[in-house]
């Protein structure tokens, strides 16, 4: 996620960093060269009719395209905020578990170190599904030896996580040192994680229909192609330029769209996972008592990973 000031005035013309320019700048340049193309053969070669082609169906296929990019673009927008919400309520509900750890276990100190790291397990492992990584690999790193062995037979590493948790709780619910009552409210909380890691594999497993992004794909190519030749005629040498100013609106809509379709990637406009993980990770070794604990993770050349 990129984190930095606004940009004002000339900043607007030559910051790169988070923007689309990279992603969008061989297409643009390449509907540049053809606009500049056709100007020449326009105003060098006399073309007979040229100056019956009007730009007016160009507006109006220009319009239709916007539209619809808009349409895209609040779609891949919610799944972005979407995934932004639920690992805000990811970090809300681990910070509850500790707290409710830390208040009805306060004489079992063993106990509450595995399930803190436990929950830093999960966080770990749903960010690495999440990116194509291998979670129980990552959350082996906080594992005893003993969960190591249940980690790897189970097929959904993840799952597997919560239910040590509630192996861990169940223990003293037996002892009779944990009321039912209590063991319920922690229920709540390991049904809530579940809750997200679900959320995060609708929103992971369900791209917006490919037929629909293709149709896009297909319009806004043929739209910034077919744009000189509707401009020449009267704009002479600038059509090149308006050309290239539209390729650049319409093109980086569509990679804007892209990105955000994904929220979890590692792209410079997606969700910063590591450093929410990071902040998890430090909320459950403080309320263990854990010293030094880690630093938090910053942007670093404006960009949150």
């Amino acid at each position: 996620m990129i984190i930095r000031p606004r940009p004002h005035g000339w900043q607007l013309l030559y910051i790169l960093r988070g923007s689309i320019v990279p992603a969008v700048a061989p297409k643009v340049l390449a509907i540049l060269l053809l606009a500049i193309a056709v100007s020449a053969v326009v105003e060098l070669g006399n073309v007979p009719g040229i100056e019956r082609v009007s730009s007016a169906p160009f507006a109006l296929l220009g319009l239709v395209l916007s539209i619809f990019l808009s349409f895209r673009n609040n779609a891949c927008h919610e799944r972005w905020w979407e995934g932004r919400k639920l690992w805000g309520q990811l970090i809300f509900e681990s910070r509850s578990l500790a707290r409710q750890v830390q208040q009805l276990l306060p004489d079992d100190a063993p106990r509450r170190a595995r399930i803190g790291h436990l929950a830093i397990a999960f966080a770990h492992g749903l960010a690495a599904r999440l990116r194509g990584a291998d979670e129980a690999q990552v959350a082996r790193e906080w594992l005893e030896a003993d969960q190591r062995v249940l980690l790897d037979d189970r097929r959904n590493a993840l799952d597997a996580l919560l239910s040590m948790i509630a192996a861990e709780l169940a223990v003293p619910l037996r002892d009779g040192r944990l009321a039912p009552i209590l063991y319920a409210q922690f229920e709540e909380r390991l049904h809530a994680l579940s809750s997200i890691q679900a959320g995060c594999e609708r929103i992971l497993a369900t791209p917006l229909p490919f037929a629909y992004t293709l149709l896009l794909h297909r319009c806004a190519w043929l739209f910034c192609v077919l744009l000189p030749f509707g401009l020449a005629s009267s704009l002479g040498w600038a059509t090149p330029v308006l050309s290239a100013v539209l390729a650049y609106a319409f093109f980086g809509l569509d990679q804007l769209g892209e990105e955000m379709e994904d929220p979890f990637g590692t792209e410079p406009n997606d969700l910063p996972l590591d450093a929410m993980v990071r902040t998890i990770e430090i909320d459950q070794l403080d309320a263990l008592g854990q010293r030094p604990l880690p630093d938090p993770l910053l942007p670093r050349d404006y960009r949150l990973q």
